[in-house]
């Protein structure tokens, strides 16, 4: 936990004060030493909040400040809060309560409410995984999921409320509000993110009602708006499609990413891939502009102008007869071959459209799955948790701004001065508020133009509820005591209306009123049961498309939220900044996307800076070349670019908002593109740890499953026989089996590894020299044409090689096999040679060059899995298959006098992944689930021909195109 700066001196001064003290003045305790008055004004200048203690006698003073220098000391040592948790019912086998208690949670992350269960040891969070019994994430987890812990410990959040840059206490803050709490509320305005807490939302309205002349508003750069008023346009009301990808066997996904951004990803994913296990799998027909991880899973991938998709829809509407003439399509035969394969499937198909695409798109969507007899059977609908009226938007907000209507504004955790549409002019109106205050985890871009900031309390501190997207209410409990001075909105808003500020009580008067079996049980399991919204099935109404082409000259902008960071909210995160993004690899910044046809016209390569133009803005940036781009479109991701992000995010790559409008969110034309003559290195990881030309990936069709299940081996040389003695079995022999067919790509398994293991980060100059350290990376190739390849995916941990190139070559024993067939690392026995490195084919070992692991900030000491050891320079490092794991089960096992049972140990990355493509088990035992996946006819290692054997295989990735277009991409 870091001070600030004058907090950090006065600590100083204390300590050197401690360590002078000599001759005859004696002590008992700390409080003693530290009690003249010399000390106390030097406390106060660094902590005013002690201020608000005055007057009490010395007694009191004493004892205060005896706790206050406890805490400094011992920063790291929180716990959790003093009121009754309740734990999750099934604590892991032979984990002890001491050693680790897990916590039933749900968190808002990236636009999705997910189930989640919080590893604490001693009191600290420090993992992250998926509730199982969550509807919404079903055991598996995101990127930013796992990352929301190293988020809870930042020593960049806020520490304690600041006016006008000087620290001030919740007292000085709270008699500024009582002046806001008389009157009608006229001038009063509150701005917020997208409100997914009926509580959150219960308190807006019962504010509103107090304060009948106030306003709320609601802003989120990547909401679901054009979804609803395409629901709107549809059915006469908004309304929230729930899809069923566990029952549809044909997909149309119309520029809609559901495997990686849409809400419910995590549910969507594992349903999707349940039902691509053959012989029977579904098929996925994608048109986009931009690649994504659902298009990269497509059986059929079309790349198209964003404008070109919404005509995709219309002609295939025609095709079905449900819409009137339209010009003759350029690609008629895919337009036929699709409808009838949707014929095909009445009832057991499903057509959806992105949120970048129009309202009118989503309402011919609607009107597909109707005719196709979809709703009721593959989608239904229900109410959405928040609406935004227009008087309630951004722009109202500003506009009001702008004419003088606003005398205070309340932002509660939200940053418009950093990611609001360039044309709004967001910070120029708020500079005629008079009163603005912000609440938020950091001092960000808005904090900064606001007189008063409030530190907010993480959502792992704090009390509140939540919905996901299929109405699912979960109530978020606090899994550890405020590490600085946050408070939540609810307490905010809760002081604001005149109220008892325990956010507790509330709640359990909400959904448990005088039940407290039903609210332990709701605590303990991670959702109120039967809360659920009811689903509808509407009647769709007409709504049509223009069939209009776009101009085949005309470059189109495409703005997307960025695959790790999201809008920009997770710039300060070390692991999200430094995972290689899906598809283009690129960490530590980011880049304007263009198509491989449009780089050779421009005669443009990776890196170089271009300058784009936009109705009057401008931008420079470097451009990527993406395979699968549409030809015409330009697509640049949100979320970078800060300037008030923290001390790891600050100046990250470029800000995309600046050529963002409030008129069209998603899509501009008319872009200007020109090239700059600069060129920069981008910090991009696709071409590290290459295997040489090798081939590692093995895909096919399920046709050709179907004629010979062994298809991939039919050239494949007999295992050649081994110079080395066999090793004496041991009573277990660990292995892995990971489904290439089941993998889509999200990189869920690196952060998780990442957060399990304490792999520190690098940063972007040691990832341009390919020393990052990320202990299994995600491979993407391509296979085809750059146009329109198809894409696949590789998660690559340590092979655990029975005959294992490195540890022949290592001088001083360090990485060496166990009676179990685990490849081990002995970390203090490593002097750095490398040879080991050198001699793995698969390129899966890590090396500290430097000394990459911070050891000095106690935050992020308390962060770490005190299971495994942190690293120091010049030692190699590699997946361990979690050992930690294994032994803890080992131990239970031993305790109880009984083997191991299948599917107790689950490593991080099988833990995460949302697909379950990742098995883990005791391959010396036929009936574990490991040993039944090794032996499908699609299981293969890597370099067989090399004879290391190695104990992770893979099941091929196999596509199911449609006969009638063959192999058209």
């Amino acid at each position: 936990m870091s001070a600030t700066p004058a907090t950090e001196v006065a600590m100083q001064a204390l300590r050197q004060r401690m360590g002078d003290a000599q001759g005859p003045r004696f002590w008992r305790a700390l409080e003693e030493l530290a009690d003249d008055a010399h000390w106390r004004e030097t406390l106060h200048a660094a902590m005013p909040q002690l201020a608000a203690l005055a007057p009490m006698d010395r007694r009191r003073f004493l004892k205060l400040l005896g706790a206050s220098l406890a805490l400094a000391g011992l920063a790291a040592c929180s716990s959790p809060p003093q009121e009754q948790l309740v734990p999750w019912l099934r604590q892991p086998e032979g984990m002890a309560a001491d050693e680790a208690r897990f916590y039933a949670n749900a968190l808002a992350c990236a636009g999705d409410v997910c189930g989640v269960l919080v590893e604490t040891h001693m009191g600290r969070p420090t993992k992250i995984e998926g509730n199982p019994a969550h509807p919404a994430s079903l055991g598996g987890s995101a990127p930013a999921l796992q990352a929301a812990v190293l988020e809870l410990w930042d020593p960049d959040r806020s520490q304690t409320p600041l006016h006008r840059g000087v620290p001030a206490t919740w007292d000085d803050f709270f008699a500024e509000l009582a002046k806001l709490s008389r009157g009608d509320g006229r001038g009063l305005r509150i701005l917020s993110g997208a409100i997914v807490s009926p509580t959150l939302a219960a308190q807006r309205d019962a504010l509103l009602q107090k304060f009948p002349g106030a306003r709320w508003h609601r802003h989120e750069a990547t909401g679901q708006g054009q979804a609803l008023a395409g629901a709107t346009l549809a059915f006469g009301t908004p309304l929230q499609p729930i899809y069923h990808f566990d029952k549809a066997q044909r997909i149309v996904a119309l520029d809609a990413d559901f495997l990686s951004s849409m809400p419910g990803r995590l549910a969507h994913a594992r349903a999707f891939a349940q039902q691509r296990k053959p012989p029977r799998m579904n098929r996925l027909y994608a048109v986009e502009p931009t690649p994504s991880l659902t298009g990269a899973m497509a059986d059929h991938a079309w790349p198209m102008a964003h404008g070109e998709v919404g005509v995709f829809a219309h002609h295939l509407a025609v095709a079905l007869g449900i819409a009137g003439t339209a010009d003759r399509a350029a690609d008629e035969k895919r337009i036929r071959a699709v409808a009838d394969d949707l014929l095909a499937h009445k009832g057991q198909s499903l057509v959806l459209a992105g949120e970048s695409q129009p309202p009118a798109v989503h309402a011919l969507a609607h009107r597909l799955n109707q005719a196709l007899g979809n709703i009721g059977h593959t989608v239904d609908y229900v109410a959405p948790m928040d609406v935004v009226e227009p008087a309630d938007s951004l722009a109202a907000l500003c506009k009001a701004m702008d004419a003088g209507e606003v005398d205070t504004l309340l932002v509660l955790d939200a940053n418009p001065a950093y990611d609001a549409p360039a044309d709004l002019g967001f910070a120029q109106a708020l500079a005629k508020v008079r009163q603005r205050i912000h609440l938020g985890l950091y001092r960000d871009e808005t904090a900064q133009l606001c007189d008063w900031h409030l530190p907010m309390a993480h959502a792992l501190e704090s009390w509140s509820d939540l919905r996901a997207w299929d109405g699912t209410a979960s109530i978020v409990q606090p899994v550890i005591e405020p590490l600085y001075a946050g408070r939540s909105a609810h307490q905010l808003l809760a002081a604001l209306l005149g109220q008892p500020t325990d956010i507790r009580a509330l709640l359990q008067s909400r959904w448990h009123a005088g039940d407290d079996e039903g609210w332990n049980r709701s605590l303990r399991e991670g959702l109120v049961a039967d809360s659920a919204t009811a689903p509808t099935h509407p009647s769709a109404v007409s709504a049509d498309i223009p069939a209009s082409m776009p101009t085949a000259d005309d470059l189109e902008l495409l703005f997307r939220p960025d695959p790790t960071l999201w809008d920009g909210r997770y710039a300060n995160n070390g692991w999200l900044q430094e995972l290689p993004k899906p598809l283009s690899q690129l960490t530590w910044g980011n880049a304007a996307f263009i198509s491989p046809a449009l780089a050779a016209q421009r005669k443009l390569a990776n890196g170089d800076v271009v300058e784009l133009r936009l109705g009057g803005r401008q931008l420079r940036a470097p451009v990527w070349i993406m395979p699968g781009q549409a030809a015409r479109s330009v697509t640049v991701h949100l979320g970078h670019g800060r300037r008030h992000a923290g001390h790891v995010g600050n100046g990250v790559g470029f800000d995309a908002y600046a050529l963002r409008s409030d008129r069209s969110p998603w899509r501009e034309g008319g872009l200007q593109l020109h090239a700059t003559g600069e060129h920069v290195e981008l910090a991009a990881t696709q071409h590290h740890h290459a295997m040489e030309g090798r081939a590692p990936v093995r895909a096919g069709t399920l046709d050709e499953y179907l004629h010979d299940a062994n298809f991939l081996h039919a050239d494949e040389p007999a295992t050649p026989p081994s110079l080395y003695p066999a090793k004496p079995p041991g009573e277990y022999a660990w292995g892995m089996a990971i489904d290439l067919n089941a993998c889509i790509g999200c990189k869920g398994c690196t952060i998780a590894c990442q957060a399990e293991n304490n792999i520190p980060v690098v940063g972007a100059d040691q990832v341009r020299r390919g020393r990052e350290m990320h202990w299994i990376r995600v491979d993407r190739y391509y296979e085809g044409s750059a146009q329109a390849p198809h894409t696949h995916h590789q998660p690559v941990p340590c092979m655990h090689c029975e005959h294992a190139p490195c540890e022949v070559v290592c001088p001083v024993g360090a990485t060496v096999h166990d009676a179990e067939g685990l490849n081990l690392q002995v970390y203090n026995r490593c002097v750095g040679t490398r040879f080991c490195s050198n001699n793995c084919p698969y390129k899966v070992r890590r090396f500290n060059f430097l000394q990459y692991a911070d050891v000095k900030t106690e935050s992020l000491k308390a962060r770490r899995n005190p299971d495994v050891s942190v690293r120091n320079r010049g030692v190699m490092e590699k997946c361990t298959y979690c050992i930690q794991r294994i032994q803890t089960a080992h131990i239970a096992a031993d305790r109880e006098g009984r083997p191991i049972a299948d599917g107790e140990i689950v490593t991080a990355c099988q833990a995460a992944c949302p697909t379950q493509a990742i098995t883990f088990g005791n391959i010396a035992d036929p009936d574990s689930a490991v040993s039944k996946a090794k032996a499908s006819p699609l299981d293969y290692t890597l370099l067989t021909e090399l004879n290391t054997r190695p104990r992770t295989s893979y099941g091929a990735h196999l596509r199911n195109p449609n006969p009638a277009l063959g192999d058209d991409a």
